[in-house]
């Protein structure tokens, strides 16, 4: 046995040790044993990721259904190290009830079996069943407590919404298998990296992919469940953000050479997550729990993601979705702590920026990216950058919070660290993922551009000016987030109706009439 096959098979025993280990729950909760797996899987994907980079072990050579992907070896690695932290965490989390503490690590370690699962298939059927073994394990964590109405409303949305991605999901991958006569992701794709053009069916194959990613990521308007299954545990909701919503960005990457070559998936991404990008940032602005902003936070950020994907900025992608991750595990796990901060900074003063903050903030914003862009020769697309510019400009502008004041020096220091650290890691990338040209070009750019711009806007006038009669009445229609979730439930409850829990009011306590007389 070569030791292409021996990488192959112990990569392929990741998912099949978490399904495993499974079994082992029945009786009681064996937490050290998925701390365990957890651990073994980031140590066989960490390793086996260096050696595919580093070309010591041909992966391709092996079993085929394994993907010999750089950029899956790198997403098993995430996915195992969140895995360990948050087993780590529920065990506390957890703790009091033998029952629930069983019947939690046992989905918790199906649902793990089957997004690794996702991750290291190379044979597009495998990849489905996985994905929809996903969606029956989350279903499990999601309605955890089952008495939960706003958990249960949460998981039936999602269960729709998952059978209509994975509806997409199979259409695509069966245009693939008659377009190309092959079932391995990776023969599509180096097909695909050689072609100038699309045909019909690839096209039809792209948008397919591209909705079913949107769906996945919950861009608007399916986006209601992503913000009410903060009913279910938190470290439930850690993973799901983690690592489970990051699979639609993941599905853009390994199948890049498709999506490039296919106008009308990338105007489809731009459009729709553009839009969520912009719109759940400033919904978020209006909320006031912290996982409801958080849930916010993470539609924008997969919005973002997804645009990343349509201009061309696969490595860019790669490098959100990590960075993503590893924020969101660490915010939800930390959330309860997040609580006390956020009072404390809300009970603080802040001086507002004055006009003049801004106008400084901005020209020194646009000349250090200018001059970035300039001194490396930078290729399009630009909008990147602008967003970049924008988040420097509040950097800088804002630079007077209501815990610390910073001297207008001290922050353009560190808008300079900032710029060569996101530089460094994005040129860093290339070993792994490299960018690739788009066909929606200026007009693509100049969209993107357009909504930045706008985010700009709506940021300083829902932070600044909310008192204003106008300003006031729009905040209002962020707080209920245009009213689109409340349109697609009662849709989704005509189609599809569901029974929900009856929920106990103790303050109505029914006694009966004979009773009162007594």
């Amino acid at each position: 046995m070569t030791s292409a096959w021996i990488g192959s098979l112990l990569i392929l025993a990741i998912p099949i040790m978490f399904l495993v280990s499974s079994w082992f729950h029945e009786r009681r909760a064996n937490w050290n044993l998925t701390m365990g797996v957890a651990i073994a899987a980031l140590i066989i994907s960490v390793f086996s990721g260096i050696f595919a980079i580093t070309g010591v072990v041909e992966f391709g050579h092996g079993f085929s259904w394994v993907t010999h992907s750089p950029v899956s070896l790198v997403m098993l690695s995430l996915i195992s190290f969140i895995a360990y932290i948050n087993v780590r965490y529920s065990r506390s989390y957890m703790a009091g009830n033998k029952e629930e503490e069983r019947r939690y690590i046992r989905w918790l370690s199906i649902t793990l079996g089957f997004v690794t699962l996702v991750v290291v298939s190379n044979h597009m059927v495998m990849m489905l069943i996985a994905w929809a073994g996903i969606s029956w394990a989350l279903h499990k964590l999601l309605i955890f407590y089952p008495g939960r109405q706003r958990a249960a409303l949460a998981a039936h949305k999602k269960y729709i919404f998952a059978r209509i991605a994975e509806v997409f999901l199979l259409g695509g991958i069966l245009i693939l298998y008659y377009q190309h006569d092959t079932w391995l992701i990776s023969d599509i794709y180096n097909t695909l990296s050689v072609s100038e053009t699309l045909s019909y069916a690839d096209t039809i194959a792209a948008i397919f992919l591209a909705v079913a990613a949107l769906i996945k990521c919950a861009q608007l308007p399916l986006h209601g469940w992503l913000i009410q299954v903060v009913e279910a545990p938190t470290p439930v909701s850690a993973l799901l953000h983690a690592g489970i919503i990051n699979l639609g960005g993941f599905l853009m990457i390994i199948f890049a050479p498709l999506i490039v070559l296919s106008s009308a998936a990338q105007w489809l991404l731009l459009i729709v997550g553009g839009l969520t990008t912009v719109l759940a940032a400033l919904v978020m602005m209006t909320r006031a729990t912290i996982k409801v902003r958080l849930a916010w936070s993470t539609m924008s950020q997969m919005g973002l993601m997804l645009v990343e994907c349509a201009l061309g900025l696969f490595e860019l992608a790669l490098l959100h979705l990590i960075a993503h991750s590893c924020y969101k595990a660490y915010a939800f796990l930390n959330s309860g702590t997040e609580v006390e901060s956020t009072m404390k900074r809300r009970l603080a003063k802040a001086v507002p920026p004055t006009r003049k903050d801004w106008w400084q903030a901005g020209i020194l914003a646009s000349a250090l990216i200018v001059a970035l862009i300039l001194a490396l020769s930078l290729p399009a697309p630009y909008s990147p950058w602008v967003l970049l510019a924008i988040a420097l400009t509040l950097l800088i502008a804002e630079r007077r919070g209501r815990l610390s004041q910073a001297s207008l020096g001290s922050m353009v220091g560190l808008a300079v660290i900032l710029i060569a650290a996101y530089t460094l890691q994005k040129n860093g990338i290339h070993f792994i993922v490299e960018p690739k040209a788009t066909s929606v070009g200026l007009a693509g750019d100049l969209w993107m551009a357009f909504l930045f711009i706008a985010f700009f806007a709506g940021y300083i006038l829902l932070r600044y000016h909310r008192d204003h009669p106008m300003v006031a009445r729009t905040w209002r229609a962020f707080y209920a987030g245009f009213y689109l979730d409340e349109y697609i439930t009662r849709l989704n409850l005509r189609i599809y109706p569901t029974r929900l829990p009856v929920r106990f009011k103790p303050k109505h306590l029914k006694i009966p009439k004979e009773e009162l007389f007594k």
